[in-house]
C-alpha cells in the first residue's frame, strides 16, 4: 500500500511536467508557427524563437514553411491570338505571404500547389490566347515580346493568388516552348526553307567575294609579271651591250679572231650532225682548220 502513493506522485510528476513543456514551443527560422485556441488562429509567429502558449489541447500549434517553393504545373497547350498552338512547360515559384488565409484556403502545400497551378495555366491561357505567337517566338530577326507577356502573366497570377490563398506568386518561367507533334513538321520544313534560303545567300556572297579577290589576285600577277620581264629585257640589253662591247675591244685588237670566230658560227648554223657537205680543197675552212693550212681530205 506504501507503494501507490509513489506511484501517483511520480505520475502527477509526470503529468505536471509534461503540461509545462506543452506550453513552450520553438519556432524555427525556415517556419510560421500559427497557435489554435479550439481550431481557431489567435496568434501567428513570424519570428523564430522560443514562445509560450496555454497547455495542449487549449492551445495547438500549426507549422508550416515559409521557404521559397517551386513546383512544375502539369503541361499545357494553348491557342495564341493568330491561331497557333503553343505547348508550354512552366515552373512557378511562390511563398506563404499571409499563413492565416493560407490555412483557412488551402491548408497544405500539395492543396496549394493544386489551386495555384490552376490560376497560372488560367492566365497563360488568356494572356497568351490575347497575343499572336511572335510575341513569344522571335521569328526572321524581329525582336519579341516574351519579357512583357511573363511580366503580364506573372502580374495577373500574384493579385489573384494573394488575394484568394495569401500566396506570393513569385515567378512564373517558360522551360520549354514548342509546338503540338502534327505542326512539327510542317515547322521544320519552313526552317530548313528558309535556312536554305540563307546559306544559298552566304555562298552566292561568298563565290563573289572569291572572284573578286582571284581577280584581283590576277591583276598584279600580270603587273608583277610584266614589271619582271621589264626588267628583265633592260638587264638582257644592257648585258647584251656590255657583251658587245668586249667583243667589239676584243676583235679590234685581232682580227684574225673575229674572222676564225665568225666562220665557226656559219658553220654552226648550216652544218647538223647527219650533214653531208662537199668543199672544194682550196676552201677557207680547210685553210683555218688544217695542221698546215691544206686539206687533208675533199670532205
Amino acid at each position: 500500500m506504501k507503494a501507490l502513493p509513489r506511484t501517483l506522485t511520480l505520475v502527477g510528476a509526470v503529468v505536471a511536467a509534461l503540461a509545462i513543456w506543452s506550453c513552450f514551443v520553438v519556432i524555427d527560422v525556415t517556419e510560421y508557427g500559427l497557435v489554435l485556441r479550439f481550431g481557431r488562429v489567435v496568434r501567428v509567429v513570424g519570428e523564430p524563437g522560443l514562445y509560450l502558449k496555454q497547455p495542449y489541447p487549449l492551445e495547438s500549434v500549426i507549422r508550416l514553411d515559409r521557404r521559397i517553393l517551386t513546383f512544375k504545373p502539369v503541361t499545357a497547350e494553348f491557342l495564341s491570338e493568330d491561331k497557333k498552338n503553343l505547348v508550354i512547360h512552366s515552373l512557378v515559384t511562390w511563398r506563404i505571404a499571409d499563413p492565416e488565409r493560407f490555412l483557412a484556403t488551402t491548408g497544405d502545400r500539395p492543396t496549394a500547389e493544386r489551386r495555384l497551378s490552376d490560376v497560372v495555366l488560367t492566365k497563360i491561357g488568356s494572356v497568351v490566347g490575347s497575343h499572336p505567337s511572335t510575341a513569344l517566338v522571335s521569328l526572321e530577326g524581329h525582336a519579341s515580346q516574351f519579357d512583357q507577356v511573363m511580366g503580364q502573366i506573372v502580374e495577373e497570377a500574384r493579385r489573384q493568388a494573394i488575394a484568394q490563398y495569401g500566396i506570393d506568386l513569385v515567378d512564373i518561367r517558360l522551360r520549354q516552348l514548342s509546338l503540338p507533334e502534327q505542326n512539327r513538321a510542317n515547322v521544320f520544313e519552313r526552317m530548313q526553307a528558309e535556312r536554305g534560303k540563307i546559306a544559298m545567300k552566304y555562298r552566292s556572297e561568298g563565290e563573289r567575294e572569291f572572284k573578286k579577290v582571284v581577280a584581283e589576285a590576277d591583276r598584279e600577277k600580270t603587273r608583277i609579271l610584266a614589271e619582271a620581264y621589264r626588267e628583265a629585257e633592260r638587264t638582257k640589253g644592257e648585258g647584251d651591250a656590255h657583251a658587245m662591247r668586249i667583243y667589239a675591244d676584243a676583235f679590234g685588237k685581232n682580227p684574225q679572231l673575229y674572222k676564225f670566230r665568225r666562220t665557226l658560227q656559219a658553220y654552226e648554223k648550216i652544218l647538223g650532225g647527219n650533214t653531208t657537205i662537199f668543199l672544194p680543197a682550196d676552201a677557207e675552212v680547210f685553210r683555218i682548220l688544217g695542221d698546215e693550212g691544206k686539206p687533208k681530205a675533199g670532205r
